[in-house]
């Protein structure tokens, strides 16, 4: 087995992670060049591969997997810059867009203009045709107005075509039809189905989903192909990955024919990085993972040893953004990341994001021009970054540009640059702790009995505040953290979903039709693991079902305990697994009502291989800095602070607050009156209240 590469491209730098047989990561950055990202990619790749000694050239040759991880799909939907794309929905119902769930958090707040639909309403083509909800055809295919609404996409040059008729779950026959004649009057058009797309009962999210995979095919599709040109003229000749917003990892291919996985692409491999560490340090897997990037935060959860998933995922304001409707990783994110800029609202009171100074010209502390006061230029200011060891030495900082930012807005607010700067960090820590909180009540988690995994390049400024007010016992910051998306696809499988929708409930439950679905599902993806069984056998399917009490609006995601629902036993299993989750959550447990369920799902695992590693226990030792800076701590104010190198705390070391641990990618911040500690694996335990 030679090496594994990946790469997550984000907003502000490119993060690759090269893998060796002894599963060892070595971390490469860069800035992202939005142009071409293999520009980026490939100074990053030779940064990683120059720790080892080799060019990136001679990597790539002994490479046997590539898997790439990219926010650009998220970027687009978020921006529109995305593909002209024309709707097509059952005449009678062109608004499903514009209405979407209830469209605003806060219906009485007229100073919030409602949310604009993703696809224009002007864009959306009502098509005379109807099939009811037991899948008969009440209204005919009108092919000769077909005809003509075609004609007008092809004269105003659409370039994708999105199609979501009423129940075309149940009978699909109106959309394929489409799907053929735009074929033939249309060609070339790339095309989504909403019931091949998200064969799902809920009629916006269907069609959300399909607007969306439309619109980025274009877009996505020209980006892996020119990702998978460059990579072979490059030399390298393996097989190509992608990470999944489902948390997995899917073909190239396949991700291009549905480019919609790709919307959560990176930042759905922190939470399976966060669980892994968390388990390597023996802590369990009820887990929290905060991703400090440059442009978001984003924050993940695992329960019981698995990642959850969800079908509410909101790119943008949940209510007013735009959703997914496909099932992913649960990833919340907020605008506060090492980027985002600091400025004073029309009541004078100092905001943190959720703009951000990005990669070009990224934070004034860069040295690219950018003038906006960051969070990264407020870490300088505090001295908790050294100007000359920034990326491990590759990029030096200008701290008075830094200062010239902060200083700006500290005359604005009537404070002190160091006041400024302390509050622009407590700021931002203060929306992470909120986001943190709003996650892990919706899934019934305790942060204080969860473990926090810190990851991303900006993780190490605040993690440990963040972790005092939340009040966490467990937290660790593995030594990539500034690469944990990266690092989480070395932990990844190839996995695929297929869902369909059948409603039943608990008190006439059929039992037998269930079971010929979940057949019908373990068929498809029995032949999508057969396509890699020759290199890679080993999978497993699980089953899962959207339910609810009667009469409840939303679902939540219960995983099947038996493959099937036949028997007796099977069925009550079922049923229980209902009542114990939706308790879990909700708090409430309702055996007098009846429970319904609605689609129905069914996920392969397909295993990739990976190695293990020992690591032997440590002697408890110390930590002697190498050197002092002088640091700001609000009301501490100035100290003189230790700072440790990577070369000083080997495995055991145990470092007391105020500390600087400035790892060659990351900085890690140890606030007086607490502690870090160097574990057996080499990841950083961090301790809220330090012990000397």
């Amino acid at each position: 087995m030679g090496y594994q590469v990946s790469a997550d491209t984000g907003g502000t730098f490119i993060d690759v992670v090269i893998q060796d047989v002894a599963s060892q990561q070595v971390i490469g950055k860069s800035l992202t060049t939005h142009d071409r990202v293999f520009r980026g990619l490939s100074q990053a790749l030779r940064v990683a591969a120059g720790e080892m000694g080799l060019t990136a050239e001679e990597v790539l040759a002994e490479t046997e997997l590539f898997i790439y991880g990219t926010t650009r799909a998220t970027n687009a939907i978020v921006t529109r810059n995305v593909a002209k794309t024309a709707l097509l929905t059952t005449a009678g119902f062109e608004d499903v867009l514009v209405l979407k769930e209830g469209g605003k958090q806060d219906g009485y707040d007229f100073s919030v203009p409602y949310p604009k639909p993703y696809i224009p309403r002007s864009h959306t083509f009502g098509v005379h045709e109807r099939i009811d909800s037991e899948g008969e055809v009440v209204t005919a295919l009108d092919e000769e107005r077909l005809v003509e609404t075609l004609g007008e996409v092809r004269n105003q040059e659409f370039q994708a075509i999105a199609v979501s008729f009423l129940w075309s779950v149940v009978n699909p026959a109106h959309e394929l039809r489409v799907a053929a004649r735009i074929a033939e009057l249309v060609p070339g058009v790339p095309v989504t189905l909403s019931h091949q797309i998200a064969p799902i009962i809920r009629e916006y999210r269907r069609t959300s989903a399909a607007a969306i995979d439309a619109s980025l095919k274009p877009l996505m599709q020209q980006h892996f192909r020119e990702l998978e040109q460059d990579l072979r003229e490059f030399g390298y000749q393996g097989a190509i990955l992608v990470s999944t917003s489902m948390g997995g990892v899917m073909n190239i291919d396949e991700v291009i024919a549905s480019p919609i996985d790709a919307a959560r692409s990176g930042p759905s491999m922190a939470p399976l990085a966060g669980l892994n560490y968390s388990l390597i340090e023996k802590l369990g897997g009820d887990m929290i993972v905060c991703d400090t990037g440059g442009t978001t935060f984003d924050v993940g959860l695992s329960r019981d040893g698995a990642v959850v998933h969800s079908r509410d995922t909101w790119i943008g304001p949940e209510w007013e953004g735009d959703l997914l409707g496909i099932s992913s990783v649960d990833i919340r994110s907020i605008g506060a990341g090492g980027g985002s800029i600091a400025w004073v609202d029309e009541g004078g009171l100092l905001r943190v994001g959720p703009q951000s100074a990005g990669s070009e010209p990224g934070p004034a502390c860069y040295g690219n021009g950018g003038t906006e006061p960051t969070l990264s230029d407020a870490a300088t200011v505090l001295g908790y970054f050294d100007p000359d060891y920034f990326l491990g030495g590759r990029m030096k900082l200008d701290v008075a540009a830094a200062e010239a930012a902060v200083s700006k807005l500290a005359a604005t607010v009537g404070l002190s640059v160091g006041e400024t700067a302390w509050g622009i960090l407590s700021l931002a820590g203060e929306s992470m702790v909120k986001a943190v909180h709003e996650i892990t009540i919706a899934q019934g988690l305790n942060p204080q009995e969860s473990t926090l995994v810190a990851g991303g390049g900006a993780a190490g400024i605040n993690i440990m505040q963040i972790a005092g007010e939340l009040g966490t016992r467990h937290v660790v910051l593995p030594r990539v953290a500034s690469a944990l998306s990266a690092s989480g696809m070395h932990f990844a499988d190839i996995v695929k979903e297929e869902s369909a929708a059948f409603v039943t409930s608990s008190d006439a439950f059929a039992a037998a039709a269930v079971d010929k679905v979940l057949d019908g599902l373990d068929d498809k993806l029995e032949d999508f693991a057969g396509r890699f069984s020759d290199n890679y056998p080993d999978h497993t399917v699980e089953f899962g079902v959207e339910a609810r009490y009667k009469s409840q609006i939303w679902t939540i995601d219960v995983p099947l305990p038996t493959r099937r629902v036949g028997s007796d036993d099977e069925r009550t299993a079922l049923f229980e697994a209902f009542h114990d989750l939706h308790e879990r959550i909700l708090a409430v447990r309702d055996h007098a009502s009846a429970i319904e369920f609605l689609n129905w799902r069914a996920r392969v695992t397909v295993r990739l291989p990976r190695t293990t590693r020992e690591y032997p226990a440590s002697a408890r030792l110390t930590g002697r800095p190498s050197a002092t800076r002088t640091c700001y701590f609000g009301d501490t104010g100035t100290v003189e602070t230790p700072v440790f190198k990577p070369g000083d705390l080997v495995p055991g070391t145990y470092v007391m607050g105020p500390a600087i641990v400035e790892e060659p990618t990351t900085t890690l911040v140890v606030y007086p009156g607490m502690a870090a500690e160097v574990s057996d694996t080499g990841n950083y335990l961090l301790h809220i209240e330090g012990k000397a």
